[in-house]
Protein backbone atom coordinates (compact mmCIF):
# COMPACT_ATOMS: atom_id res chain seq x y z
CA UNK A 1 0.00 0.00 0.00
CA UNK A 2 1.47 3.36 -1.03
CA UNK A 3 1.87 6.15 1.51
CA UNK A 4 -0.77 8.27 -0.25
CA UNK A 5 -3.30 5.43 -0.23
CA UNK A 6 -2.55 4.71 3.41
CA UNK A 7 -3.03 8.36 4.38
CA UNK A 8 -6.32 8.51 2.45
CA UNK A 9 -7.55 5.37 4.21
CA UNK A 10 -6.48 6.73 7.61
CA UNK A 11 -8.24 10.03 6.95
CA UNK A 12 -11.45 8.24 5.89
CA UNK A 13 -11.30 6.02 8.97
CA UNK A 14 -10.80 9.08 11.17
CA UNK A 15 -13.84 10.76 9.63
CA UNK A 16 -16.00 7.69 10.29
CA UNK A 17 -14.84 7.56 13.91
CA UNK A 18 -15.56 11.25 14.39
CA UNK A 19 -19.07 10.88 12.93
CA UNK A 20 -19.71 7.91 15.19
CA UNK A 21 -18.47 9.91 18.20
CA UNK A 22 -20.84 12.78 17.36
CA UNK A 23 -23.80 10.43 16.90
CA UNK A 24 -23.05 8.77 20.24
CA UNK A 25 -22.79 12.15 21.95
CA UNK A 26 -26.13 13.28 20.43
CA UNK A 27 -27.89 10.06 21.38
CA UNK A 28 -26.61 10.23 24.94
CA UNK A 29 -27.68 13.86 25.20
CA UNK A 30 -31.23 13.32 23.87
CA UNK A 31 -31.81 10.24 26.01
CA UNK A 32 -30.57 12.10 29.08
CA UNK A 33 -32.96 14.98 28.32
CA UNK A 34 -35.93 12.60 28.25
CA UNK A 35 -35.02 10.72 31.41
CA UNK A 36 -34.14 13.82 33.41
CA UNK A 37 -37.19 15.75 32.26
CA UNK A 38 -39.38 12.94 33.53
CA UNK A 39 -37.40 12.35 36.70
CA UNK A 40 -37.04 16.02 37.70
CA UNK A 41 -40.58 16.97 36.76
CA UNK A 42 -41.73 14.62 39.48
CA UNK A 43 -39.56 16.41 42.07
CA UNK A 44 -40.87 19.86 41.13
CA UNK A 45 -44.54 18.84 41.17
CA UNK A 46 -44.07 16.78 44.35
CA UNK A 47 -42.62 19.82 46.14
CA UNK A 48 -45.59 21.96 45.08
CA UNK A 49 -48.80 19.93 45.24
CA UNK A 50 -48.41 16.17 45.82
CA UNK A 51 -49.07 16.51 49.54
CA UNK A 52 -52.56 17.78 48.67
CA UNK A 53 -53.20 15.34 45.83
CA UNK A 54 -51.93 12.12 47.43
CA UNK A 55 -51.39 12.74 51.19
CA UNK A 56 -54.18 15.10 52.31
CA UNK A 57 -55.16 13.25 55.47
CA UNK A 58 -51.89 13.30 57.46
CA UNK A 59 -51.37 17.01 58.09
CA UNK A 60 -49.34 19.71 56.38
CA UNK A 61 -45.81 18.98 57.66
CA UNK A 62 -46.11 15.19 57.43
CA UNK A 63 -47.78 15.49 54.04
CA UNK A 64 -44.84 17.54 52.79
CA UNK A 65 -42.35 15.00 54.15
CA UNK A 66 -44.31 12.12 52.60
CA UNK A 67 -44.46 13.83 49.20
CA UNK A 68 -40.73 14.58 49.26
CA UNK A 69 -40.01 11.03 50.44
CA UNK A 70 -41.76 9.60 47.37
CA UNK A 71 -39.25 11.63 45.33
CA UNK A 72 -36.53 9.64 47.11
CA UNK A 73 -38.17 6.27 46.32
CA UNK A 74 -37.01 6.62 42.73
CA UNK A 75 -33.43 6.75 43.97
CA UNK A 76 -33.81 3.50 45.93
CA UNK A 77 -34.55 1.65 42.69
CA UNK A 78 -31.78 3.28 40.67
CA UNK A 79 -29.05 0.82 41.83
CA UNK A 80 -31.32 -2.09 40.85
CA UNK A 81 -31.67 -0.56 37.40
CA UNK A 82 -27.91 -0.10 37.29
CA UNK A 83 -27.35 -3.77 38.15
CA UNK A 84 -29.91 -5.19 35.68
CA UNK A 85 -29.18 -2.90 32.74
CA UNK A 86 -25.46 -2.92 33.54
CA UNK A 87 -25.36 -6.73 33.43
CA UNK A 88 -27.09 -7.00 30.07
CA UNK A 89 -25.34 -3.91 28.76
CA UNK A 90 -21.95 -5.53 29.45
CA UNK A 91 -23.09 -8.81 27.87
CA UNK A 92 -25.38 -7.73 25.00
CA UNK A 93 -24.35 -4.16 24.27
CA UNK A 94 -25.10 -0.61 25.37
CA UNK A 95 -27.52 0.33 22.56
CA UNK A 96 -30.23 -2.25 23.32
CA UNK A 97 -30.41 -1.25 26.98
CA UNK A 98 -30.66 2.46 26.20
CA UNK A 99 -33.73 1.87 24.02
CA UNK A 100 -35.42 -0.06 26.84
CA UNK A 101 -34.67 2.61 29.48
CA UNK A 102 -36.40 5.29 27.41
CA UNK A 103 -39.50 3.12 26.90
CA UNK A 104 -39.79 2.30 30.62
CA UNK A 105 -39.38 5.93 31.58
CA UNK A 106 -42.16 6.89 29.18
CA UNK A 107 -44.56 4.29 30.56
CA UNK A 108 -44.00 5.36 34.17
CA UNK A 109 -44.22 9.12 33.50
CA UNK A 110 -47.40 8.93 31.45
CA UNK A 111 -48.81 6.62 34.13
CA UNK A 112 -48.24 9.30 36.79
CA UNK A 113 -50.04 11.82 34.57
CA UNK A 114 -53.07 9.52 34.39
CA UNK A 115 -53.08 8.47 38.05
CA UNK A 116 -56.26 9.21 40.09
CA UNK A 117 -55.65 11.14 43.32
CA UNK A 118 -56.42 10.29 46.96
CA UNK A 119 -59.93 11.73 46.76
CA UNK A 120 -60.78 9.28 43.95
CA UNK A 121 -59.25 5.96 45.04
CA UNK A 122 -58.01 6.50 48.60
CA UNK A 123 -54.72 4.92 49.67
CA UNK A 124 -54.35 3.16 46.33
CA UNK A 125 -53.33 6.55 44.93
CA UNK A 126 -50.08 6.94 46.94
CA UNK A 127 -49.35 3.21 46.56
CA UNK A 128 -49.56 3.43 42.77
CA UNK A 129 -47.64 6.72 42.82
CA UNK A 130 -44.76 5.09 44.70
CA UNK A 131 -44.83 2.12 42.29
CA UNK A 132 -44.59 4.33 39.23
CA UNK A 133 -41.86 6.40 40.86
CA UNK A 134 -39.95 3.18 41.54
CA UNK A 135 -40.23 2.28 37.83
CA UNK A 136 -38.88 5.73 36.96
CA UNK A 137 -35.91 5.12 39.22
CA UNK A 138 -35.31 1.68 37.72
CA UNK A 139 -35.21 3.17 34.21
CA UNK A 140 -32.93 6.08 35.15
CA UNK A 141 -30.68 3.57 36.93
CA UNK A 142 -29.85 1.98 33.61
CA UNK A 143 -29.68 5.22 31.63
CA UNK A 144 -26.66 7.07 32.99
CA UNK A 145 -24.18 4.21 32.75
CA UNK A 146 -25.11 3.33 29.17
CA UNK A 147 -25.34 6.93 27.97
CA UNK A 148 -22.03 7.88 29.57
CA UNK A 149 -20.28 4.83 28.14
CA UNK A 150 -21.59 5.34 24.62
CA UNK A 151 -20.24 8.89 24.67
CA UNK A 152 -16.92 8.21 26.42
CA UNK A 153 -16.06 4.99 24.56
CA UNK A 154 -16.64 6.60 21.16
CA UNK A 155 -15.00 9.96 21.99
CA UNK A 156 -11.51 11.02 20.81
CA UNK A 157 -8.88 10.28 23.44
CA UNK A 158 -8.22 13.90 24.44
CA UNK A 159 -11.86 15.05 24.33
CA UNK A 160 -13.67 12.52 26.51
CA UNK A 161 -15.04 15.02 29.04
CA UNK A 162 -16.28 17.35 26.31
CA UNK A 163 -17.92 14.66 24.14
CA UNK A 164 -19.58 13.03 27.15
CA UNK A 165 -20.72 16.32 28.70
CA UNK A 166 -24.00 15.99 26.79
CA UNK A 167 -25.07 13.38 29.36
CA UNK A 168 -24.94 16.10 32.03
CA UNK A 169 -26.18 18.89 29.75
CA UNK A 170 -29.21 16.64 29.25
CA UNK A 171 -29.86 17.11 32.95
CA UNK A 172 -29.86 20.89 32.52
CA UNK A 173 -32.12 20.78 29.46
CA UNK A 174 -34.46 18.35 31.22
CA UNK A 175 -34.56 20.69 34.19
CA UNK A 176 -35.34 23.67 31.94
CA UNK A 177 -38.10 21.79 30.13
CA UNK A 178 -39.65 20.44 33.34
CA UNK A 179 -39.50 23.78 35.16
CA UNK A 180 -40.57 25.69 32.07
CA UNK A 181 -43.55 23.42 31.53
CA UNK A 182 -44.75 23.88 35.13
CA UNK A 183 -44.18 27.65 35.02
CA UNK A 184 -45.98 28.01 31.69
CA UNK A 185 -49.00 26.03 32.82
CA UNK A 186 -49.28 28.04 36.06
CA UNK A 187 -48.94 31.31 34.12
CA UNK A 188 -51.62 30.36 31.57
CA UNK A 189 -54.12 28.40 33.67
CA UNK A 190 -53.42 29.71 37.18
CA UNK A 191 -52.53 28.10 40.51
CA UNK A 192 -55.97 26.62 41.15
CA UNK A 193 -56.19 24.80 37.82
CA UNK A 194 -52.60 23.56 38.21
CA UNK A 195 -53.31 22.19 41.68
CA UNK A 196 -56.55 20.49 40.65
CA UNK A 197 -55.76 18.92 37.26
CA UNK A 198 -53.29 20.83 35.05
CA UNK A 199 -50.24 19.36 36.84
CA UNK A 200 -50.89 16.24 34.74
CA UNK A 201 -50.19 17.99 31.43
CA UNK A 202 -46.35 18.02 31.57
CA UNK A 203 -46.31 14.32 32.51
CA UNK A 204 -48.47 13.40 29.52
CA UNK A 205 -46.48 15.70 27.20
CA UNK A 206 -43.33 13.61 27.76
CA UNK A 207 -44.49 11.22 25.00
CA UNK A 208 -43.17 13.71 22.43
CA UNK A 209 -39.66 13.66 23.88
CA UNK A 210 -39.75 9.88 24.17
CA UNK A 211 -40.64 9.47 20.50
CA UNK A 212 -37.71 11.68 19.45
CA UNK A 213 -35.27 9.80 21.68
CA UNK A 214 -36.37 6.41 20.35
CA UNK A 215 -35.98 7.59 16.76
CA UNK A 216 -32.43 8.78 17.39
CA UNK A 217 -31.34 5.76 19.40
CA UNK A 218 -32.63 3.26 16.86
CA UNK A 219 -30.14 4.69 14.35
CA UNK A 220 -27.21 4.68 16.75
CA UNK A 221 -24.19 2.37 16.37
CA UNK A 222 -22.88 0.19 19.18
CA UNK A 223 -19.88 1.35 21.21
CA UNK A 224 -16.61 0.65 19.36
CA UNK A 225 -14.77 -0.25 22.57
CA UNK A 226 -17.51 -2.72 23.51
CA UNK A 227 -17.34 -4.39 20.08
CA UNK A 228 -13.56 -4.78 20.41
CA UNK A 229 -13.97 -6.25 23.88
CA UNK A 230 -16.56 -8.77 22.65
CA UNK A 231 -14.18 -9.94 19.92
CA UNK A 232 -11.35 -10.34 22.41
CA UNK A 233 -13.30 -12.13 25.15
CA UNK A 234 -16.07 -14.07 23.40
CA UNK A 235 -14.53 -17.42 24.33
CA UNK A 236 -13.81 -16.51 27.95
CA UNK A 237 -16.15 -17.46 30.78
CA UNK A 238 -16.71 -14.58 33.16
CA UNK A 239 -18.39 -13.99 36.48
CA UNK A 240 -21.25 -11.56 36.70
CA UNK A 241 -19.99 -8.14 35.53
CA UNK A 242 -21.03 -6.43 38.78
CA UNK A 243 -19.10 -9.06 40.79
CA UNK A 244 -16.03 -8.41 38.65
CA UNK A 245 -16.36 -4.69 39.23
CA UNK A 246 -16.76 -5.00 43.02
CA UNK A 247 -13.96 -7.53 43.55
CA UNK A 248 -11.44 -5.86 41.26
CA UNK A 249 -12.11 -2.22 42.14
CA UNK A 250 -13.87 -1.92 45.52
CA UNK A 251 -12.43 1.56 46.22
CA UNK A 252 -13.93 2.87 42.97
CA UNK A 253 -17.42 2.80 44.48
CA UNK A 254 -16.31 4.96 47.40
CA UNK A 255 -14.68 7.43 45.00
CA UNK A 256 -17.89 7.72 42.97
CA UNK A 257 -20.09 8.27 46.03
CA UNK A 258 -17.77 10.93 47.45
CA UNK A 259 -17.28 12.73 44.12
CA UNK A 260 -21.05 12.93 43.60
CA UNK A 261 -21.87 14.50 46.98
CA UNK A 262 -21.23 18.09 45.84
CA UNK A 263 -23.26 17.52 42.66
CA UNK A 264 -26.25 15.96 44.37
CA UNK A 265 -26.52 18.21 47.41
CA UNK A 266 -26.09 21.48 45.52
CA UNK A 267 -28.66 20.72 42.85
CA UNK A 268 -31.37 19.07 44.95
CA UNK A 269 -31.16 21.66 47.71
CA UNK A 270 -31.34 24.56 45.25
CA UNK A 271 -33.88 23.07 42.83
CA UNK A 272 -36.13 21.08 45.19
CA UNK A 273 -35.70 21.79 48.89
CA UNK A 274 -35.31 25.59 48.56
CA UNK A 275 -38.50 25.71 46.46
CA UNK A 276 -40.45 24.07 49.26
CA UNK A 277 -38.68 25.92 52.09
CA UNK A 278 -39.07 29.37 50.54
CA UNK A 279 -42.80 28.93 49.91
CA UNK A 280 -43.77 27.01 53.05
CA UNK A 281 -41.51 28.67 55.66
CA UNK A 282 -40.82 32.13 54.22
CA UNK A 283 -44.02 32.77 52.29
CA UNK A 284 -42.15 33.58 49.08
CA UNK A 285 -43.74 33.33 45.65
CA UNK A 286 -43.27 29.86 44.13
CA UNK A 287 -42.70 31.40 40.70
CA UNK A 288 -39.53 33.11 41.95
CA UNK A 289 -37.78 29.83 42.70
CA UNK A 290 -39.19 28.18 39.60
CA UNK A 291 -37.54 31.00 37.67
CA UNK A 292 -34.25 30.41 39.50
CA UNK A 293 -34.40 26.71 38.66
CA UNK A 294 -35.12 27.61 35.06
CA UNK A 295 -32.19 30.02 35.03
CA UNK A 296 -29.63 27.57 36.39
CA UNK A 297 -30.82 24.94 33.92
CA UNK A 298 -30.28 27.31 30.98
CA UNK A 299 -26.84 28.38 32.19
CA UNK A 300 -25.77 24.76 32.68
CA UNK A 301 -26.22 24.10 28.96
CA UNK A 302 -23.23 26.39 28.43
CA UNK A 303 -21.27 26.01 31.66
CA UNK A 304 -21.05 22.19 31.72
CA UNK A 305 -19.50 21.75 28.24
CA UNK A 306 -17.28 24.78 28.90
CA UNK A 307 -15.91 23.29 32.13
CA UNK A 308 -15.56 19.91 30.38
CA UNK A 309 -13.58 21.50 27.52
CA UNK A 310 -11.28 23.25 30.01
CA UNK A 311 -10.79 20.08 32.08
CA UNK A 312 -9.74 18.08 28.99
CA UNK A 313 -6.94 20.60 28.50
CA UNK A 314 -5.99 21.05 32.13
CA UNK A 315 -7.00 18.28 34.52
CA UNK A 316 -10.25 16.47 35.37
CA UNK A 317 -9.23 16.02 38.99
CA UNK A 318 -8.47 19.72 39.62
CA UNK A 319 -11.88 20.68 38.23
CA UNK A 320 -13.61 18.38 40.73
CA UNK A 321 -11.56 19.77 43.64
CA UNK A 322 -12.35 23.37 42.72
CA UNK A 323 -16.07 22.65 42.34
CA UNK A 324 -16.26 20.99 45.75
CA UNK A 325 -14.47 23.92 47.42
CA UNK A 326 -16.75 26.52 45.85
CA UNK A 327 -19.86 24.59 46.89
CA UNK A 328 -18.66 24.37 50.48
CA UNK A 329 -17.89 28.09 50.63
CA UNK A 330 -21.22 29.16 49.06
CA UNK A 331 -23.48 27.03 51.32
CA UNK A 332 -23.94 29.48 54.20
CA UNK A 333 -24.24 32.65 52.07
CA UNK A 334 -27.03 30.98 50.08
CA UNK A 335 -29.15 30.35 53.17
CA UNK A 336 -28.32 33.74 54.67
CA UNK A 337 -29.59 35.38 51.46
CA UNK A 338 -32.66 33.14 51.51
CA UNK A 339 -33.45 34.01 55.11
CA UNK A 340 -33.09 37.73 54.33
CA UNK A 341 -35.19 37.25 51.14
CA UNK A 342 -32.54 39.22 49.27
CA UNK A 343 -33.40 38.30 45.69
CA UNK A 344 -30.10 39.49 44.16
CA UNK A 345 -27.93 37.47 46.52
CA UNK A 346 -30.23 34.46 46.28
CA UNK A 347 -29.69 34.48 42.51
CA UNK A 348 -25.90 34.96 42.84
CA UNK A 349 -25.51 32.18 45.42
CA UNK A 350 -27.80 29.84 43.46
CA UNK A 351 -25.55 30.30 40.42
CA UNK A 352 -22.44 29.67 42.54
CA UNK A 353 -23.92 26.43 43.88
CA UNK A 354 -25.80 25.08 40.86
CA UNK A 355 -23.82 26.47 37.91
CA UNK A 356 -20.28 26.79 39.20
CA UNK A 357 -19.78 24.18 41.94
CA UNK A 358 -22.26 21.65 40.56
CA UNK A 359 -21.37 22.07 36.89
CA UNK A 360 -17.61 21.95 37.50
CA UNK A 361 -17.96 18.64 39.30
CA UNK A 362 -20.38 16.94 36.89
CA UNK A 363 -18.41 18.03 33.82
CA UNK A 364 -15.73 15.45 34.67
CA UNK A 365 -17.83 12.62 36.11
CA UNK A 366 -18.16 10.60 32.90
CA UNK A 367 -14.43 10.23 32.06
CA UNK A 368 -13.40 9.75 35.71
CA UNK A 369 -16.06 7.19 36.65
CA UNK A 370 -15.81 5.08 33.50
CA UNK A 371 -12.00 4.99 33.73
CA UNK A 372 -12.26 3.29 37.13
CA UNK A 373 -13.44 -0.01 35.56
CA UNK A 374 -12.48 -2.36 32.71
CA UNK A 375 -14.54 -2.32 29.50
CA UNK A 376 -16.08 -5.75 30.06
CA UNK A 377 -17.73 -4.76 33.35
CA UNK A 378 -17.75 -0.97 33.05
CA UNK A 379 -21.50 -0.55 32.49
CA UNK A 380 -22.20 -2.48 35.69
CA UNK A 381 -19.46 -0.88 37.78
CA UNK A 382 -19.87 2.76 36.78
CA UNK A 383 -23.67 2.50 36.52
CA UNK A 384 -24.23 0.86 39.90
CA UNK A 385 -21.69 3.08 41.65
CA UNK A 386 -23.34 6.16 40.20
CA UNK A 387 -26.81 5.07 41.32
CA UNK A 388 -25.76 4.00 44.82
CA UNK A 389 -24.32 7.49 45.21
CA UNK A 390 -27.72 8.86 44.16
CA UNK A 391 -29.29 7.22 47.21
CA UNK A 392 -26.59 8.34 49.63
CA UNK A 393 -26.47 11.95 48.51
CA UNK A 394 -29.44 12.64 46.29
CA UNK A 395 -32.81 11.00 46.55
CA UNK A 396 -33.67 11.82 50.12
CA UNK A 397 -31.82 15.12 50.27
CA UNK A 398 -35.03 17.24 50.07
CA UNK A 399 -36.67 15.11 52.79
CA UNK A 400 -33.51 15.11 54.95
CA UNK A 401 -33.20 18.87 54.57
CA UNK A 402 -36.87 19.35 55.51
CA UNK A 403 -36.31 17.14 58.57
CA UNK A 404 -33.25 19.18 59.57
CA UNK A 405 -35.36 22.34 59.43
CA UNK A 406 -37.95 20.76 61.74
CA UNK A 407 -35.14 19.56 64.06
CA UNK A 408 -33.71 23.08 64.08
CA UNK A 409 -37.10 24.63 64.95
CA UNK A 410 -37.40 26.24 61.55
CA UNK A 411 -33.74 27.24 61.22
CA UNK A 412 -31.71 26.50 58.07
CA UNK A 413 -28.41 26.12 59.98
CA UNK A 414 -28.22 22.31 59.92
CA UNK A 415 -29.10 22.22 56.22
CA UNK A 416 -26.24 24.61 55.45
CA UNK A 417 -23.82 22.45 57.47
CA UNK A 418 -25.08 19.36 55.63
CA UNK A 419 -24.47 21.03 52.26
CA UNK A 420 -21.05 22.44 53.17
CA UNK A 421 -19.76 19.12 54.53
CA UNK A 422 -20.94 17.17 51.48
CA UNK A 423 -19.16 19.55 49.11
CA UNK A 424 -16.00 19.48 51.26
CA UNK A 425 -15.99 15.66 51.11
CA UNK A 426 -15.99 15.83 47.29
CA UNK A 427 -13.01 18.19 47.26
CA UNK A 428 -11.01 16.13 49.78
CA UNK A 429 -11.56 12.77 48.07
CA UNK A 430 -10.88 14.23 44.62
CA UNK A 431 -7.55 15.55 45.94
CA UNK A 432 -6.62 12.16 47.45
CA UNK A 433 -7.76 9.75 44.72
CA UNK A 434 -5.10 8.13 42.44
CA UNK A 435 -5.99 9.98 39.24
CA UNK A 436 -3.23 11.72 37.31
CA UNK A 437 -3.09 13.26 33.82
CA UNK A 438 -6.76 12.38 33.32
CA UNK A 439 -6.17 8.66 33.95
CA UNK A 440 -6.49 6.34 36.93
CA UNK A 441 -3.12 5.30 38.35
Amino acid sequence: MSWAVYMQFAHHSSQIQEQQAKKAALSSFVGAVVDWYDFLLYGIVAALIFKDQFFPSIGNQMGTLAALATFGVGFLFRPLGGIVFGHFGDRLGRKKMLVITVVLMGISTVGIGLLPNFASIGWWAPILLVSLRALQGFAVGGEWGGAALMAVENAPENKKAFYSSGVQVGYGVGLVLATGAVSLIIAILGDEAFTQWAWRIPFLASVVLIAVALWIRQGQSESSEFIEQVVQSKHQSKRLPIVEAVTRHPKAFFYIIALRMAELLTMYIVANFALNYSTQNLGMDKQFFLNITLMVGVISCISIPLFAWISDRINHKKMAILGGCIGSIAAFPFFMALDAQNTLWIVICAILLANVAHDMVVSVHQPIFTSLFGTEYRYSGAGVGYQVASIVGGGFTPAIAASLVIWGNGSWLYVAIYLACGCALTAIVAAMMPYKNNNVI
